[in-house]
């Protein structure tokens, strides 16, 4: 699937919910599937910065595609990591890079996290786009 069918899937599966507390059970639910970070992993060189929670990120560049795992001290958090991964990970570094994640707004999230939180969302991003662009040099 491509990073917009995997977004219009997501638009979908969140619009199946009337009100931001099913929403929210959703995404905690999502964090319980993410692809889990290896232990040796968990250290400061893979903390995402910008967030207030501690939220680790891990890529992989295998066969072309960027495979990313995950971890967070927070449960939210940890499921909007999990969105993040669901989205970008398995795509090749050019299309992480380029990619324009408007499922973002199209499920509301913005307006209903906190401050701290959608500023971590967006750290989330912008580090998944730095590492592609990363790995896509070093390809």
């Amino acid at each position: 699937m491509t990073i917009n069918e995997l977004q219009d899937e997501l638009i979908e599966d969140f619009a199946f919910y009337q009100d931001w507390m099913e929403k929210y059970e959703y995404i905690i639910q999502l964090g319980k599937e993410v692809p889990l970070i290896e232990e040796e992993y968990k250290t400061e060189d893979y903390i995402i910065k910008g967030c207030q929670s501690r939220v680790w990120l891990y890529p992989e560049l295998r066969d072309g595609k960027v495979f990313f795992t995950a971890d967070s001290d927070a449960i939210i958090t940890k499921g909007l990591v999990s969105l993040m991964v669901k989205v970008l990970s398995g795509h090749t570094p050019a299309e992480i890079a380029q990619a324009d994640l408007y499922f973002i707004d199209e499920i509301g999230l913005k307006e209903h996290l906190s401050p701290t939180r959608a500023n971590g969302l967006l750290s989330m991003v912008k580090q998944m786009k730095l590492y592609a662009v990363a790995l896509q040099m070093r390809a």
